[in-house]
């Protein structure tokens, strides 16, 4: 179990998590409420026939059953309460953090107007100097700053955001703290990040998934079928000669049908999300988090999730014929508008061997690299070009013949692990290779081993990198992967996701660039990076904001999580209505039919006492399994059938004996305190 995943949570129910929720719990007993969750609104149908029937014709018995109906419901409330009161103090401290700023708004003539953040539109642009608060989500379009969003992330460390590459997203109610930034407007007013986020964690957009929306339908069914049987007991005890009054049929029927899952269902899913919460995961829906958990394929980028990143040019290998400084100088031109970690290392480098200055030549024209050119560069004012990038690019660019005698270079880097990049300039339409740069990476300390638990679950995953296949094959193999796709464009992506999909697997990957949006979005899961670009994280249904692409791993384990314990407490629950059956009936019916006698195994005081003792266990019980609900049932890699024949022992067979054993011990209580306080007898 990752660190993620296995975070503490609390293991009761606390007083204050219970003061905290019950104002809640008590608002949800309106109908209203209670109408989209069918069965607890039979159950609140019942508590108020049964209180009508108290007033009417007052008893014992019935005083006491319409009470603990009125404490089902109000336990069931309570368990969504206490959901929901967990995100909501995560949605409080997130509105401390959204605050009504200003902003120095850029207009056309270049000076600057300060305006209420409120005001600001999608396309403005404003300049936000160190010290001063982002008044709005956007993309950095010019500079680079040291941000602190602590009071998004809750990561007190500062991180750099600047323009160009994957890194130019920022969030609005996060501060600079050094430098100056110029930022694109992208989210409207009461549209951002922030808001979302604050409309998620607290439950107020939750919808009901598909899986919980199938369940549900279940449990519909199921109570229809325990109300007809209910019903013919009626007519078959006034045959044999017996009255069940309209008090007993109700218990009856609120202690079949199951109303264990059906006051959990929807604080199992809420908790669900905030696991993902705590995780520093916003899962922009509850089918995301579900698909999770049916991911069978994973596509994970190399760089930054498999490999530690930023890869760093350690050597200039030039071509025969061409000087190391030829090389080294043609690498730095190629790279000085190049501002990813690996263009400004292979400056640093070549500062390093002796090159000059930082300053561009008059009248140079910067080439960006680009996923389906595969190389940038530079164009010179003398119809001198410059480019680096993947060999095969290159020297399809260059048209020369190839690699040619750096074949064997390249190779040996690539089988390495490390990633070769081919440099080669064009003079006059002729074309010529001037050597290799060879930037090196290294796999994370313990990555195989998590995905050897991933293939324990049955989970393929596929490693996805701009590298040639040879890197590509060294990498996956010290890293424990599957499968690879090398070289891989946005195009190579889809396909990929699509030819996984179209064989019944759902897939997940992680993104953080506005080239990986159509993957993210057609990905059953996609994962973006908070760092990334505002499209990435328009297109992907999760944000990362530790913006850990590792953090995959652990979101299919929640998921997972999230699956086990809906399916453990809803085998719990259907088992415990069966126990309950043979728990009740025989003891309800053994006068009139002594050949009940034989299943009467716990041999309740009296009818009233076995229908009590069910009913209050019915109660409690709901409250008992509050914690797990929130908690979450233990997962462990294994396979479905291991998984399933894990519940079906603990929760299937548990749910069978713990209501002969509770209603038992329940029975004894209430005779020993009718034996204390006759009035209270049954």
């Amino acid at each position: 179990m990752t660190a993620a995943v296995g975070r503490a949570q609390p293991s009761a129910l606390t007083v204050p998590q219970v003061r905290a929720a019950l104002p809640g719990a008590l608002r949800k007993l309106d109908p209203r409420h209670l109408w989209h969750n069918p069965v607890m609104f039979v159950v609140w149908v019942g508590a108020v026939a049964c209180t009508i029937a108290t007033v009417v014709q007052p008893g014992s018995l019935s005083v006491a059953v319409a009470c603990w109906l009125w404490l089902t419901v109000l336990f069931g409330n309570l368990a969504e309460s206490v959901a929901e009161g967990r995100g909501k103090a995560q949605a409080d401290t997130l509105r401390k953090a959204r605050t009504e700023t200003e902003a120095r708004l850029l207009t056309s003539a270049g000076t600057t107007v300060v305006v209420p953040s409120s005001h600001l539109l999608p396309g403005d642009r404003v300049v936000v100097a160190a010290g001063q608060i982002i008044p709005g989500d956007g993309d950095v379009i010019e500079g680079v700053a040291s941000v602190d969003e602590s009071a998004i992330t809750g990561e007190s460390a500062p991180v750099i955001r600047e323009a160009g590459g994957d890194r130019s997203a920022v969030t609005g109610g996060t501060t600079v703290l050094s430098d100056q930034i110029t930022v694109k407007i992208t989210a409207a007013p009461g549209e951002s990040f922030l808001d979302k986020m604050i409309a998620l964690v607290e439950g107020s957009s939750r919808r009901k998934t598909p899986n919980e929306v199938a369940l549900s339908i279940l449990l519909s069914s199921l109570t229809i079928i325990f109300l007809l049987a209910v019903a013919t007991l009626a007519p078959m005890a006034a045959y044999a000669g017996e009255r069940l009054s309209m008090v007993v049929l109700i218990a009856l029927l609120v202690c079949l049908i199951p109303t264990t899952i059906g006051a959990l269902l929807s604080a199992i899913g809420i908790a669900g999300m905030d696991r993902l919460v705590r995780a520093n995961v916003i899962a922009l829906s509850g089918r995301a988090v579900e698909a999770a958990g049916d991911i069978a394929t994973l596509l994970l980028d190399k760089t930054g999730t498999i490999t530690l990143g930023n890869r760093r040019a350690t050597e200039f290998l030039p071509a025969p014929g061409v000087t190391a400084a030829e090389l080294r100088d043609a690498a730095r031109l190629a790279s000085l508008a190049d501002l990813t970690p690996e263009g400004r290392s292979i400056v640093a480098l070549a500062h390093e061997r002796g090159a000059a200055d930082d300053t561009e030549p008059p009248g140079s024209v910067a080439v960006e690299f680009t996923a389906q050119t595969r190389m940038s560069g530079v164009d010179l004012a003398d119809s001198h070009q410059l480019r680096k990038g993947a060999g095969s690019a290159v020297a399809a660019w260059s048209e020369s013949d190839g690699a040619g005698p750096m074949t064997e270079t390249i190779t040996s880097i690539a089988r390495s692990g490390g990633t070769p990049l081919v440099v080669a300039e064009r003079r006059g339409g002729v074309g010529r290779l001037l050597g290799v740069i060879q930037l090196e990476d290294v796999v994370k300390p313990g990555i195989a081993e998590r995905f050897g638990q991933l293939r324990a679950m049955g989970i393929k995953t596929v490693m996805i990198t701009g590298d040639n296949p040879a890197t590509a094959e060294a990498i996956a193999t010290a890293a424990g992967v599957d499968d690879f796709l090398a070289e891989a464009t946005p195009e190579d992506k889809l396909r990929l996701i699509r030819a996984e999909q179209s064989g019944g697997r759902m897939v997940a990957m992680t993104g953080d660039g506005t080239n990986d949006a159509p993957a993210l979005a057609a990905a059953d899961v996609g994962v973006a990076m908070n760092t990334g670009t505002s499209a990435a994280k328009e297109a992907g249904n999760m944000v990362d904001l530790d913006s850990d692409p590792t953090k995959l791993i652990d979101v299919v384990q929640i998921g997972k999580q999230l699956l086990i314990t809906r399916g453990a407490l809803t085998t719990f629950s259907v088992a415990n209505d069966i126990a309950k059956y043979f728990a009740i009936l025989p003891a309800l019916f053994v006068a009139t039919y002594p050949g009940l006698a034989a299943l009467d195994i716990m041999r309740l005081h009296s009818p009233e006492s076995a229908i009590l003792s069910a009913v209050i266990f019915n109660a409690l019980i709901i409250v008992a399994l509050i914690p797990l609900a929130m908690r979450g049932v233990r997962y462990r890699p294994a396979s479905a059938s291991a998984l399933l024949r894990r519940n079906l022992v603990i929760y299937g067979l548990g749910g069978i004996i713990a209501p002969f054993l509770g209603i038992k011990l329940i029975d004894l209580v209430l005779v020993g305190v009718g034996s204390l306080i006759p009035a209270l007898a049954l």
